[in-house]
């Protein structure tokens, strides 16, 4: 038997049918497997006790960012949904420690977190074609170094796939969303002192642009929805990793420099009009003081 055919022989498990899990459901079915999907839509509300059989389960659900902070629930419940002795992969974005933590609540399961880095109009791409494969590890054992080699031979192949501890991936992953974050605050800052100055942007983001030591996905302020680091992630995540570090950092200086950051993004967002009701999900009434 093949390498490829043993592969395709494991059962597969999805849990949400997002664009994040239904992503990742097209992709193995894409790829020769046969993924079992279970989440509350009708056509898949059934497939609830077939997830305990599958031998890996990928989890895509909520994890939003409220008035009242970070609400991990729906990944930690829908985990009993693995069988025992199962492999549990965590996709959705969780503060960092929160792998590990459900780790120690399910002992008789493997729970990994592997960051997906989708963007919503380009999902189904980017689950093909990874720029990068990150499995972390709750526990530094053979079992979990295992079953994470394991998940990695499932995932579509990266130029670079590194195994790290889960928290180690958690930040990695937060990291990423909010380094878009951060620039998109910062080249909007940038504008408006272009502005101020009467200067003529397009010349100053053409030079940008064309600059190999900026990163410059997220140069562009003037966006047409409105300006600031809106969508579904940026501004649940950014407010989650703020919360994440006052609560483990906590010196006044870099508290502040998060704060500042989220006031000046929801400034723009309201005064552009840019995905407000995303915004009062996050905030809610703070946004008015």
């Amino acid at each position: 038997m093949s390498q490829k055919t043993k592969k395709s022989k494991l059962k597969i498990g999805v849990i949400g049918s997002g664009w994040v899990g239904g992503s990742y459901m097209k992709d193995f079915a894409n790829r020769g497997f046969e993924p079992i999907c279970y989440s509350l839509e009708p056509k898949h509300v059934g497939n609830k006790e077939k997830i305990a059989d599958c031998d890996i389960v990928f989890i895509g659900v909520p994890t939003p960012t409220t008035p009242k902070g970070f609400d991990d629930s729906i990944v930690r419940d829908v985990i009993k949904n693995v069988g025992k002795g199962k492999i549990a992969v965590i996709k959705s974005t969780v503060t960092p420690g929160t792998t590990s933590s459900i780790q120690n609540r399910y002992p008789d399961r493997i729970i990994l977190f592997s960051p997906e880095f989708l963007s919503e109009a380009s999902a189904l791409k980017d689950v093909a074609e990874p720029f990068s494969n990150i499995v972390g590890i709750a526990k530094n054992t053979k079992k979990h170094k295992e079953a994470a080699k394991l998940v990695h031979s499932v995932l579509p192949p990266a130029k670079f796939s590194t195994t790290v501890s889960s928290t180690e991936a958690e930040i990695i992953k937060y990291s990423h969303n909010a380094s878009g974050f951060v620039q998109v605050i910062f080249f909007n800052a940038m504008y408006d002192i272009a502005q101020s100055l009467k200067c003529d942007w397009s010349n100053i983001q053409e030079a940008v642009l064309a600059d190999p030591f900026i990163s410059n996905r997220y140069a562009r302020p003037l966006h047409k929805t409105g300006r600031g680091a809106g969508g579904s992630c940026f501004i649940k995540d950014f407010a989650a990793l703020t919360d994440c570090y006052e609560k483990n950092v906590g010196d006044a200086p870099g508290v502040a420099v998060f704060r500042s950051m989220e006031r000046k993004n929801i400034d723009l967002l309201k005064k552009s009009k840019k995905d407000l009701n995303l915004l009062k999900g996050v905030y809610g009434n703070k946004i008015n003081k």
